[in-house]
């Protein structure tokens, strides 16, 4: 008899196999941790996430802090510098700065810095944690390591 199908027992186990290798794929996708490189492709978008919190009026006060963050690629350390503006734990203005080492991060601190507004203005600042501006996903770590100063500077 010539069998036309494998036995089930194969075909169970190549379906699992081709599983598992979805998921271990799938995995590798969205790393944030992943150089900026690796984001070319990305459509400008930006994305927060919300870090706990709650109420910020009150926690915070008025004025205009600065403060210097750094980030690692994998050619140098790269540094940022954050100037946020608060009024009642709400953040009314943004401004960053870049002194690129390389010629990608030049690139990559130039996109994140003409979408970081977008991402930030009229937020609570309890409620930051950038992820990924305009398709940069290191400069945003940089960008909340200068925050969480800025956090102690103004905390009341």
């Amino acid at each position: 008899m010539i069998r036309t199908t494998a036995p089930t027992s194969v075909r169970t186990g190549s379906a699992l196999l081709g599983v598992a290798g979805l998921v271990v794929l799938a995995g590798c996708a969205g790393t944030p941790d992943a150089a900026d490189s690796s984001n070319a492709s990305t459509a400008p978008t930006g994305s927060i996430s919300s870090s706990g919190g709650g109420d910020a009026a009150g926690s915070y006060n008025d004025g205009t802090y600065t403060a210097e963050g750094s980030y690692q690629t994998p050619e140098t350390v790269e540094q940022i510098s954050v100037t946020l503006t608060l009024a009642d734990g709400v953040v009314t203005d943004v401004e960053v700065t870049g002194d690129p080492k390389a010629p990608e991060t030049e690139q990559y601190q130039g996109q994140f810095i003409d979408g970081i507004a977008d991402e930030v203005v009229g937020k609570p600042i309890d409620e930051l944690n950038v992820s990924r501006v305009a398709g940069s996903s290191l400069t945003s770590g940089g960008f909340n390591d200068a925050l969480e100063s800025i956090k102690e500077q103004a905390a009341s």
